[in-house]
This record gives C-alpha cells, sequence and structure tokens, in this order.
C-alpha cells in the first residue's frame, strides 16, 4: 500500500460515519506502534509531524514515509501546524503527503492568502493540504476563538483546501477530563460547507462525543496526541518498575511495543459510529 493523501482517505471516512485519527509522532517507535496499531484494526491512520517534534528531530517526512510506503493500510504523511508557506514547501519536497497551514493566529485575509497558496502547491505536487479557521487554544494556554460559520464557508471556497479544522470548544493538550463541545456552532459550520472537518485536540473530547461526532459525518478527522503520550509516559514506567536493572534503549522500546499498539487500537477502534448508528444516519439523509 502507497502512502495515500487527505483527500484519498477522508471522504471514504465520511461515507462510512467514521473519522480518521490524526495521531501526534515524536519518534519512530511511537510512529511505528500507530502503522502496526492501524494495520491490526484495517483503517486507515494519519501519522503526524508536528511543530515539537520538527524543532527536535529532522527527516520526519522520510521516515514516515517508508513506514506509510511499506503498510498495509492507507497511511497519510502528514506536516502538523506548518507556520510558514516556506516551511510547507520544503515539507512537500521532503516525502510528506499533506501539509497543513496554521494560518489560524493572522487575521481572516492573510490566513486566506496564505492558506490557498499551500493549497495550490500542494495540489499541483498532487498532495493535499489542511488549513484552520477560528482558533483552538490550549488547556494551559492561549484561549480559543470560535469558528464564525460564514467565515468558514468563505475560507474555504477561497482556499481550496482539503481539510479544514474549527475551533468548537476542543483545546490542545488536554490532561483530564473532557471539554464541552459546541455542538450548534458545529452544526451550523458543516451546513456552511462541504469540506471535511478536522478536530484538533482530541484527547479532550470524551468517548461519547467521539462517536456522536463520527456518527454526525462532517468530521472526518481527529488528531490525537496528549492521549497516547500519557499511555507512552504509563508504558515506560510499567517497563522500568518490572526491570529496574534494564537500560537499553532498543530492549526498552521492545518491552512498551504492546502497550502502545493496544492504546492505539482502543484510540481507533472509537472513531467510528456504532452499526446501528450509521445506519440510522443513513435512513435520514
Amino acid at each position: 500500500m502507497t502512502a495515500a493523501t487527505l483527500a484519498e482517505v477522508l471522504p471514504a471516512a465520511r461515507a462510512g460515519r467514521r473519522m480518521v485519527a490524526g495521531l501526534v509522532c515524536l519518534g519512530w517507535d511511537d510512529a511505528r506502534a500507530y502503522v502496526e496499531a492501524a494495520e491490526a484494526e484495517g483503517c486507515a491512520v494519519i501519522l503526524q509531524a508536528g511543530p515539537g517534534a520538527r524543532a527536535a528531530m529532522p527527516l520526519w517526512g522520510r521516515m514516515l514515509r517508508h513506514l506509510a510506503d511499506a503498510a498495509s493500510v492507507p497511511v497519510v504523511v502528514h506536516l502538523d501546524h506548518g507556520q510558514s508557506v516556506e516551511e510547507c514547501r520544503a515539507a512537500i519536497g521532503e516525502g510528506f503527503t499533506s501539509v497543513m497551514y496554521d494560518g489560524s493566529r493572522d487575521p481572516l485575509d492573510i490566513n486566506i492568502a496564505d492558506t490557498a497558496a499551500v493549497a495550490e502547491m500542494a495540489h499541483r505536487a498532487g498532495l493535499s493540504c489542511e488549513g484552520e479557521i477560528g482558533f483552538v487554544g490550549y488547556a494551559s494556554g492561549d484561549a480559543s476563538r470560535g469558528t464564525d460559520p460564514a467565515e468558514a464557508a468563505r475560507f474555504a471556497t477561497a482556499t481550496g483546501v482539503d481539510a479544514m479544522a474549527v475551533s468548537v470548544g476542543n483545546v490542545h493538550l488536554k490532561e483530564t477530563g473532557a471539554v464541552a463541545l459546541d455542538w450548534p456552532r458545529l452544526a451550523a459550520i458543516s451546513a456552511a460547507t462541504g469540506v471535511p472537518l478536522v478536530i484538533h485536540g482530541g484527547s479532550g473530547i470524551s468517548a461519547a462525543d467521539r462517536r456522536r461526532l463520527a456518527r454526525a459525518g462532517a468530521v472526518c478527522k481527529i488528531n490525537i496526541g496528549t492521549e497516547l503520550r500519557q499511555a507512552h509516559g504509563a508504558a515506560l514506567r510499567r517497563v522500568l518498575a518490572a526491570d529496574p536493572a534494564l537500560f537499553d534503549r532498543l530492549a526498552i522500546a521492545r518491552a512498551m511495543q504492546p502497550d502502545i499498539v493496544a492504546a492505539t487500537r482502543a484510540v481507533l477502534r472509537g472513531l467510528a459510529a456504532a452499526p446501528a448508528d450509521a445506519a440510522s444516519e443513513g435512513e435520514k439523509a
């Protein structure tokens, strides 16, 4: 199975009333575990390299592309929160199959212009592009600014993005508890545009709300980072507690792998509407 783009995996997800997980990668071991989990579940997955990971280590596009090209399921290699047009341009030549340009802190007209430029570059190369309208804040940082449905419609039309991240109560880096999603705002955005929607900060979304999002159909991609980083930390503590003399990094990683795969499989299984729910929604359409 060759690497895939958002334009290839999101429409199928929407039709099947499920979401594709955008999993935040911090290294080879977790990225490999995510692919193993996706193969075990028989579903597409999006491997994401965010700003922190890119600052700590280069060559993400090549590394993730290696995993994607060898996978038995569709794997999108995604630049998450690209911080400039030039950074996205470079990523397009480094093996990424999808780039997100994050102009959400900029005035609307600038965000539209820069995102459109990135989308045009990506499409010319046969790749996909995600943009963000509104601002998704942080659990212990900058506050969110909810997405305006009219602005979302304008953004989608003017940029030509393949996916659009929206702010509807979701926040990044949520470690405990669950956020209260603004369902009326999400419904208004969905009605205003047909572009597949993206929820950042998926770790703060409850299991019930994840299934509700999948059932509704408009949200096709949900980003999960903190939740799986917590699973990684728990696995590391378990392995070292079980064998205090263990020191070899490769041995530690091998011992942790089953835990990370299991946690990821649980996440992936929770991103689809129950069969009865999906059938009910289809009857209403």
